[in-house]
């Protein structure tokens, strides 16, 4: 499975525009004055909520290295950019999951739930797996359609944690470039094809070509 190709689309496609607005921070831009961080168009409320949530902690060292785990199998580095982990995802949860407490229980529920699945199949947590148990696990999870009853916890857990990890990389610096995405850029527009003026028995006046449609080079 091309992972990367599959994310792609998931994030291009699928991702609610509301998620996208809440997760995706300010870039910096070049300064065209003095140098100084841009400025966040937050209201002050926003900005005390948003610096109190980033004090904070929510997942524990292990909770957080099984998620590193987890985003760089998703999307793992190749000869294009870097992994989720690179592009700093495991953060980007982490803020999420305070953001949205209703992700709390799933993501740490599912987080236990792996660990007892590797206990039981391998006796030890999925972090010290070997990476082929490691995706043998995730394989059990991440396809819907094929997983077996009783797998329906584990399911639910994968797919939260692969919306997060494609919003959080393809939002991030990393994940544009990965996308290739340039954003506006501006064109130069050349006038109406021939084609379709000859099509209508229509020519541009000489002033319209010369002031709206002829460019010098």
């Amino acid at each position: 499975m091309d992972r990367r190709k599959y994310l792609k689309t998931l994030a291009v496609g699928t991702i609610s525009a509301s998620v996208l607005l809440d997760s995706c921070q300010p870039t910096e831009t070049k300064p065209t004055q003095a140098a100084g961080p841009p400025p966040l168009d937050r209201q002050p409320l926003e900005k005390a909520r948003e610096e109190k949530l980033k004090a904070e902690q929510f997942f524990d060292p292990h909770e957080l290295a099984t998620i590193t785990v987890l985003v760089d199998i998703i999307i793992p580095r190749d000869d294009v950019s870097g992994s989720a982990s690179d592009a700093k995802v495991p953060d980007f949860i982490e803020f999420m999951a305070k953001d949205r407490p209703e992700h709390q229980i799933p993501l740490r529920g599912g987080l236990k739930w792996l660990d007892v699945q590797s206990s039981k199949r391998f006796n030890k947590v999925f972090t010290d797996c070997s990476a082929s148990q490691q995706i043998e696990i995730v394989d059990d999870i991440a396809f819907p359609e094929q997983a077996k009853p009783g797998m329906e916890q584990g399911v639910a857990f994968f797919n939260l944690v692969r919306n997060l990890t494609a919003t959080g990389f393809f939002t991030s610096e990393m994940g544009i470039k990965d996308l290739g995405y340039v954003g506006n850029r501006p064109n130069q527009w050349d006038g109406v094809p021939q084609e379709v003026l000859d099509q209508y028995g229509i020519k541009y006046d000489e002033r319209t070509l010369n002031e709206s449609v002829r460019f010098d080079s």
